[in-house]
């Protein structure tokens, strides 16, 4: 996909953070290095102690799951449903949460013995959600259930889960989106962490995990080993960009380690089809798992996932990948479509300086993919940005990303009068609008913007975790260095800068857009390389860097190399 170059972009301002009390204790008391005890003191982490359990987490710190809100009601619910044979939907979203949600409950509900009924919106008929047309559709395949367990939708369905219960249809709803204003669903069960103070960072798959955890509790099964289930509990997790902090975190490491060894049909045929062998980290999900996974949703039904992720044979699973490959490729090409019109219009903005924020609009945009390049645009420019997809009756869908300082949920109530609708979060949110009403919405959704945003948050800063030297990344140092992972959301992947470095011109160009080159130091040499760089237009050498330190797999043999983020001349 390329650049979007006629617009001019102030380049990111670099800020390297502060140096942190109390690292040179740390260091001494666990005997690690100066560069190590940074890092863990960066995210909190003072004593031996929390380091130890920070870096070392066991599946036997895992809470009690029946603290969670209104889970001993929905256990109850689920087991007289086991008992009594009930007829049972399981009704689940279109994403990656969604799907491994689905799997999950239905993996341990069909150990118990009880067969559920699975059900998945379609984005362009149902839409997002527990919905009326939805359940007309449950009732039209299944017959009306005695129970619908809702899986990552259902908080703010109100009058949907009204109309179940007026339809003698119990409720159980396992999500973790934000409450609606208007108060609960009158459901059996609400296990959400919304409702209470902790436990605010799982997905729905986590919170599957703790339901099948509290269901084990209520009522063992020596059958059933719950850690053979964290591989999905991991991909809806990584996928779903929630905080890997405490229980997250430590699903998410013992999840990625039972990634690599999945003995799931599926996961094994998608793994080979995106080129992921050995060790799994987060990024595999992120950018190579996740999107093929959330392709069918996107385009078509998730149905394909969901029933990839429940292969019982190696040819289905075979079968699926490749269908959710083509699917990929697909969403692929309708991106890259997108993303071309929002190019050319951006083009016609002119300097992005001048501009507080993005809202473009067309009838040719595929509303599954203009999140995706929303987020891609507002990464680039640095600006809030909207995308709308308008159909044939003028009627819009758009799909938002913010930066840090502007909440779209905030905005989208100061423009209101100007929507049919709009809801989410601060970094990402929807609103529908009408086509002639789009020009209007710009400009005060621009003015909110303005308002909110001071020159300096409209410029991109590249954070600097600490400065590093060649020297510094020892063997000692890597082996502890990779018990940070799993990095992600509120544990971010270290930035470091590494000053006045050397490269070995020319270096070794790969596809013509992306650089290998040998960096030097004092004497030290790492490899590094620079995806996207600017062929033919290096800065001058010597070199400050950006970099990741990162490790690999190759040949069953772990390895370490230097991925370069930025590069300038050095000061």
């Amino acid at each position: 996909m390329s650049d979007i170059s006629p617009i001019s972009i102030r380049p990111p301002r670099w800020l390297l953070k502060p140096a942190v009390e109390g690292a040179a204790e740390l260091a001494a008391d666990m005997g690690v290095s100066p560069l190590m005890a940074q890092l863990l003191v960066q995210r909190g982490i003072t004593t031996v102690e929390q380091a130890r359990d920070f870096l070392v987490p066991k599946l036997a710190s895992l809470g009690d799951p029946t603290v969670l809100p209104e889970m001993n009601q929905a256990v109850e619910r689920m087991l007289r449903a086991v008992d009594h044979k009930e007829n049972v939907v399981l009704y689940g979203d279109y994403d990656v949460d969604g799907v491994t949600s689905m799997a999950l409950m239905h993996l341990i509900l069909k150990a118990y013995g009880l067969n559920t009924h699975l059900f998945l919106p379609t984005r362009m008929e149902e839409g997002y959600g527990l919905s009326h047309d939805g359940i007309a559709k449950c009732y039209e395949q299944f017959g009306r259930p005695d129970l619908l367990i809702a899986l990552d939708c259902g908080t703010t369905s109100l009058t949907e889960v009204a109309r179940l219960k007026a339809d003698g249809v119990d409720c159980v709803i396992v999500d973790h989106h934000e409450l609606s204003p208007l108060g609960k669903p009158d459901c059996l069960a609400l296990v959400n962490p919304k409702l209470g103070k902790d436990h605010h960072y799982f997905c729905t798959a986590g919170l599957v995990f703790k339901v099948s955890h509290a269901l084990l509790k209520a009522r063992m099964l020596e059958s059933y080993d719950l850690k053979e289930t964290l591989d999905l509990v991991a991909l809806g997790t990584v996928a779903d960009l929630v905080p890997l902090i405490d229980e997250n975190r430590l699903l998410v490491r013992r999840g990625l380690e039972a990634l690599a060894q999945t003995t799931r049909h599926g996961l094994k045929a998608l793994k080979q089809i995106a080129g992921v062998e050995g060790l799994v980290q987060t990024h595999h999900v992120g950018f190579r798992l996740g999107p093929r996974l959330n392709a069918a949703g996107r385009l078509d039904t998730a149905a394909t996932a969901l029933n990839l992720l429940l292969a019982d044979n190696d040819a289905l699973g075979t079968e699926l990948a490749e269908q959710l490959e083509a699917h990929n490729k697909d969403r692929q090409n309708v991106e890259h479509a997108v993303h071309a019109e929002a190019e050319a219009m951006l083009a016609n903005i002119g300097e992005i300086d001048k501009v507080s924020a993005i809202v473009l609009g067309s009838r040719n945009w595929h509303p599954g993919v203009i999140g995706i390049v929303a987020s891609r645009i507002s990464r680039l420019c640095h600006r809030p940005t909207i995308l709308v997809s308008i159909d044939e009756n003028g009627i819009g869908k758009g799909s938002g990303r913010s930066i840090p300082g502007f909440s779209l949920v905030e905005a989208i109530e100061i423009c209101t009068e100007h929507l049919l609708g709009g809801g989410g979060h601060a970094m990402a949110a929807g609103i529908s609008v009408k086509e002639e009403n789009i020009d209007a919405f710009r400009t005060a959704f621009q003015n909110a913007a303005r308002e909110a945003l001071s020159k300096e948050e409209m410029t991109a800063v590249l954070e600097l975790d600490a400065e590093v030297r060649l020297r510094d990344l020892s063997l000692n140092f890597f082996e502890s260095y990779k018990l940070l992972e799993p990095f992600g959301q509120k544990n971010t992947e270290p930035l470091f800068l590494c000053r006045r470095v050397n490269p070995r011109l020319p270096g070794r160009t790969m596809k013509e857009k992306h650089l290998r080159i040998m960096l030097t130091q004092d004497g030290a040499s790492m490899e590094a390389r620079w995806f996207n760089a600017p062929i033919g237009k290096l800065p001058p050498a010597p070199w400050d860097v950006a970099m990741r330190i990162q490790r690999g797999w190759f040949r069953g043999v772990e390895q370490w190399q230097l991925t370069l983020e930025a590069v300038r001349t050095a000061e």
